[in-house]
């Protein structure tokens, strides 16, 4: 038996491309969320009917130079 063939049929360490794939979709499923959590903060809670949770969004809004007037 060959190394070639011993290494195949193994369990070998995953090569250089499927981790970096592996990395690059949990860093799009993170940057997602954070998209997602982010618009929930800034545009939900904004509109919200309680006055002090309105207020505090609308002061964040301001804080990041984000429009909203």
């Amino acid at each position: 038996m060959s190394t070639n063939s011993i290494r195949t049929a193994g369990s070998a360490a995953p090569s250089t491309a499927q981790t970096t794939a592996q990395t690059t979709a949990q860093t799009a499923v993170a940057a997602f969320a954070a998209i997602l959590l982010g618009s929930f903060l800034l545009y939900g809670v904004g509109f919200a009917q309680p006055q002090q949770i309105h207020d505090a969004a609308h002061d964040a809004r301001h804080s990041f130079a984000f429009p909203c007037h």
